[in-house]
């Protein structure tokens, strides 16, 4: 048993697919993805909007192929990225064809306004020739009208219908390459399908709260109901839609993850909201801090506390500490022991230093130790 058993989190067992060369379910690290908003069939701004995705992280990412200038764009694209490519399609069933045949990873396909089966066939066929998985996306937004009729309205009994009619389609065809989402902007319509859909199914599923609103009020939405069913140890792979850009998404996502202790990148600040007590002016320092330690991808930890009520008790949990004092002056903390202190004017720049020295103190030792292991 756990030391912590309050912590721990039993993951929902899936079976596992391929997105490309990342794994996705059947224990696999829960992954991050996102989606480029540039115009795909410009292709230097998509790249370019792509590295900033991967330097924040991202494993996986999407990008919409409309038409035939975004297909024919999408060659390319795959080529120069360094995550997994998946082509998001909507409507044209030729787009998915051509994206196979550019080199996509993953297929995103929303049943419901792709067409005919015989062309959900058309496309696993095209996806099996290729090496593709397929990512089938049901959203309340955009049921088939059948099951709008029975049910009168989107309800979870009908995402997760939809859900299972079109894995039905799949396995037709003798294809199991897929991931399922069953995505709503109600955060309890998203969240009950999610959990009837994992009762039903062994698949790995997806997991996002659609049209989820600006960065503040969809990081929200989205850590509510995204955190719930991972808490719940539902999801193999997830997506946070922020109308903000892409990069943002894959940081709240990471950010998430690290909450819940599912999954660790970069550091993971713990700091107070301030108050008169505050020895600095903890919001701006922690904001500096946070823009200044972005490049850092080894998980590690540090707490910004303004005062002494609870900065030692922190500091003791993390890896560095940083306690507001008086007249200026701040206790430094390493490894959860008092260490030594740093003056106002030098306090950022020397926190810096110590994260950084600090990752690369962890990084060399996990060099050495896999160097060992060979």
């Amino acid at each position: 048993m756990s030391i912590r058993p309050w912590r721990d989190i039993q993951r929902r067992q899936s079976r596992q697919i391929m997105v490309g060369n990342v794994a996705v379910g059947g224990g696999a690290p829960v992954t991050v993805q996102t989606m480029t908003n540039t115009p795909t069939e410009d292709i230097r701004a998509t790249i370019d909007q792509i590295r900033r995705c991967e330097d924040a992280g991202a494993d996986i990412i999407r990008v919409s192929c409309p038409d035939e200038a975004s297909t024919a764009a999408l060659k390319q694209i795959v080529r120069a990225a360094n995550v997994p490519i998946v082509a998001d399609i909507h409507f044209h069933y030729k787009r998915a064809l051509e994206a196979a045949d550019a080199g996509a990873a993953c297929l995103r396909i929303n049943p419901g306004n792709i067409g005919s089966e015989a062309r959900v066939a058309e496309v696993v066929r095209a996806a099996k020739a290729n090496g593709c998985s397929i990512r089938i996306g049901v959203n309340a937004g955009s049921l088939e009208k059948d099951l709008l009729e029975k049910y009168g309205e989107p309800c979870p009994e009908a995402l997760v219908e939809s859900a299972l009619d079109h894995i039905k389609l799949l396995r037709d065809q003798d294809f199991h390459e897929y991931k399922v989402a069953v995505k709503a902007s109600d955060v309890f319509l998203a969240v009950s399908a999610y959990m009837g859909l994992a009762e039903a199914v062994d698949c790995p599923l997806h997991l996002g709260i659609t049209e989820a609103g600006g960065l503040i009020g969809g990081t929200v939405k989205s850590a509510i109901g995204i955190g719930n069913l991972l808490w719940a140890g539902i999801g193999d792979t997830i997506r946070v839609s922020l109308s903000a850009e892409p990069e943002e998404e894959v940081r709240v996502g990471f950010e998430i993850l690290k909450a819940l202790g599912i999954r660790n990148r970069g550091v993971r600040v713990v700091s107070c909201p301030s108050c008169a007590r505050q020895g600095f002016d903890v919001i701006r320092t922690v904001q500096t801090l946070e823009e200044r330690l972005q490049h850092i991808r080894v998980p590690l930890s540090l707490s910004v506390l303004g005062c002494v009520v609870n900065g030692p008790g922190e500091a003791r949990e993390t890896d560095i500490g940083l306690t507001g004092g008086g007249a200026g002056k701040h206790m430094v903390y390493l490894s959860g022991v008092t260490d030594h202190t740093v003056q106002d004017a030098d306090m950022v720049d020397h926190i810096v230093k110590l994260v950084e020295a600090k990752a690369a103190e962890i990084e060399a030792a996990e060099a050495a130790q896999a160097q060992a292991a060979e």
